[in-house]
């Protein structure tokens, strides 16, 4: 399922990737790649997830998991990468769905 860039990418960064047993560390969803990446990474690795998956997948993916129910980003996270990406993909909206966007202000 991941490519040989993806398993090596996460072989070289196992202390982001801890809470995950060692053994199936190579075949982890998008979805929880991308949550680790942004929530524990830091600046080369998000830019090394962004050069791996491109800006809009990454931006899409976050914005998805942040309207669900339940969130596991912290609220500093979740500010951060909205302003991130509202100024990087100029203002585009990545969402389906028109009335949720990811530039809307949090809510805490």
């Amino acid at each position: 399922m991941n490519s040989p860039e993806i398993k090596a990418f996460i072989n070289d960064h196992k202390a982001i990737f801890w809470s995950i047993p060692e053994n199936t560390r190579g075949n982890i969803s998008l979805n929880l790649r991308v949550e680790t990446i942004l929530q524990y990474g830091d600046i080369p690795d998000i830019k090394r997830l962004f050069d791996l998956l491109t800006v809009e997948k990454v931006a899409e993916i976050f914005s998805r998991q942040i309207t669900r129910r339940r969130c596991n980003y912290k609220p500093s996270t979740i500010n951060y990468f909205k302003l991130y990406f509202n100024q990087k993909l100029r203002f585009r909206s990545v969402t389906a769905d028109p009335l949720i966007s990811i530039y809307s202000p949090i809510r805490i």
